[in-house]
């Protein structure tokens, strides 16, 4: 439950957020979380690249989680992919690939990224991986704190340079430099 105090002393109006973690549910995405994971229209661009991922989910190619705070709907999502044409990132036995790792702006610094990311990273030691890759916008800083407290090292520069097809089917072509970061599971 989410309860609402009053500062007596300010008269301002707070959240308690301690029962949020609690409520969190973190689970496998389903064809009809498509659309919410495009966050009322945020990442509606992005359509064809997560309705990708979910095939390849099907295939076992990819995991895809979403998390989910009853009463507030869909919050955020990790994807793993587990094999690559790109080894150094994912090679399907003992290396995966974790990307689009992501909360709503509302609800950031209250845990929920870490928590899919424990998610994510148990399961692969489940698998018996030994290793997770990322890559995150050189930018990004926030995200890249994130890592380095949950025990990702940079390992490489990346170029960042990708390219997707679009909701309209026009390519779009992204440069985005990037930190290759990776984390051993095996410690």
């Amino acid at each position: 439950m989410i309860h609402r105090n009053v500062d007596y002393q300010g008269g301002k109006e707070t959240t308690d957020y301690s029962d949020w973690k609690d409520q969190l549910i973190i689970r496998r995405l389903e064809a009809g979380d498509l659309r919410s994971i495009e966050w009322d229209g945020e990442y509606t661009h992005l359509r064809q690249v997560y309705e990708r991922a979910y095939q390849k989910s099907k295939n076992g190619i990819t995991i895809l989680w979403v998390a989910e705070l009853p009463g507030f709907g869909i919050i955020g999502q990790v994807f793993l992919q587990l094999s690559s044409e790109r080894s150094d990132l994912a090679d399907g036995h003992s290396r995966a690939y974790l990307y689009s790792l992501r909360v709503k702006p509302a609800f950031r610094s209250m845990g929920f990224g870490t928590r899919l990311m424990e998610v994510a990273e148990s399961t692969l030691c489940e698998m018996g991986y030994l290793m997770v890759t990322l890559t995150v916008a050189k930018n990004n800083h926030r995200a890249i704190q994130l890592y380095k407290r949950c025990g990702y090292r940079i390992v490489a520069s990346e170029a960042g340079l990708w390219n997707y097809q679009d909701d309209k089917g026009k390519w779009q072509s992204i440069r985005e430099p990037a930190w290759r970061m990776e984390k051993n599971l095996n410690y």
